[in-house]
């Protein structure tokens, strides 16, 4: 039973997650005249599918995924209310819809999680463990921390992950003290290794509490959906300069056995990830790479200077080969999620 309903959870999480990203590019293009032809969720065979006046509404065989088919979008049409004949303005708002929509179920999401904490984690240090070696190294009591590593820390998870990003046993600072910023170079840290051998800081300080009202509850959501944003790109820098191997990435499989795991702990664990996906699928969807929505968005930019579209037939080339280069990427990343399972 508990596999059934982690399941089923992992699917609902998924279903969500696409529905609202392809609702904001139905419903734009809908509102700017474009013609839908079908709103799929899934992919694969048809298991089910009603028409509604020109659109025809389905359910797919495989939960991975959906979308919406406008006329003209990628093949060439002449027919009224195709995607090629709207206003390119239109044709932009369409595009960035679907991420838009991702954005705001994200910091919805963390607007509730965040309400539900007795108080909002700070990044201002209260006392330091008894000799605390970063204590001894830099750091006080009072000192609001900006940025570890050289990295932005938005709220007080930003720290964490640049903790576990530091390998060295040290890290650079910059805080806020006395309403001054100061840099604090080579901040030394005890370290332990973790069960898999990799070298990790022991957190010997602790940090004030704030206040939670309703303006802090939503700056503390906006500040979670910025942070978990930043973490495609993170990921993507981390990935290329070889931070992180190319096999430590997830797909579905790995996406689903995630979300299984904090099915077992509870539902604010499952609406966490379900706003770390969504977040994540937004950002994503914008990066400048065909096939994706920022492919697009780049066709459109290019036509918006210059007053006149790119011929169409190259736009589906280009996404065509974009298209070709993500699936095997999915599929790569998919066969690394199930060797993970055996191992």
């Amino acid at each position: 039973m508990t596999f059934i309903t982690n399941t089923i959870v992992s699917i609902l999480v998924f279903s969500i997650v696409i529905m609202i990203h392809e609702l904001g590019h139905f419903t734009v293009a809908k509102l700017s005249g474009i013609k839908v032809n079908e709103f799929s969720m899934g992919m694969g065979p048809k298991l089910f599918s009603v028409k509604r006046k020109e659109t025809d509404y389905s359910i797919r065989a495989l939960p991975i995924g959906g979308f919406v088919a406008m006329e003209g979008e990628d093949e060439e049409s002449d027919s009224i209310g195709a995607f090629t004949k709207a206003p390119v303005q239109s044709r932009i708002a369409v595009v960035v819809a679907g991420a838009v929509m991702n954005l705001v179920l994200g910091f919805a999401i963390l607007v509730f999680l965040v309400s539900q904490q007795e108080a909002i984690t700070s990044k201002t240090i209260s006392q330091f463990h008894e000799n605390a070696k970063t204590q001894q190294s830099g750091l006080q009591v009072n000192d609001e921390i900006i940025s570890v590593n050289g990295r932005r820390c938005y709220i007080a998870n930003d720290i964490i992950y640049e903790f576990a990003r530091t390998q060295n046993g040290t890290a650079d600072f910059v805080v806020k003290r006395d309403g001054k910023m100061v840099e604090l170079d080579n901040v030394v840290f005890d370290t332990y290794e973790d069960e898999n051998g990799v070298q990790q800081l022991v957190l010997d300080f602790y940090v004030y509490p704030k206040e939670k009202t309703f303006l802090s509850v939503f700056e503390e959501a906006g500040k979670w959906t910025m942070s978990l944003a930043r973490l495609v790109f993170l990921s993507l820098i981390d990935l290329v300069t070889g931070h992180v191997a190319i096999n430590q990435m997830s797909g579905p499989v790995g996406i689903v056995t995630v979300i299984s795991e904090a099915a077992s702990v509870g539902y604010e664990s499952v609406l966490m990830i379900l706003a770390l996906i969504t977040i994540n699928l937004g950002v994503f969807n914008l990066v400048p790479f065909p096939a994706l929505d920022g492919g697009k968005l780049v066709f459109l930019l290019i036509e918006l200077v210059r007053g006149k579209p790119i011929n169409q037939k190259y736009e589906i080339w280009v996404n065509s080969a974009g298209m070709i280069l993500l699936l095997g990427f999915m599929a790569f990343v998919t066969f690394s999620d199930i060797t993970k399972l055996f191992m």
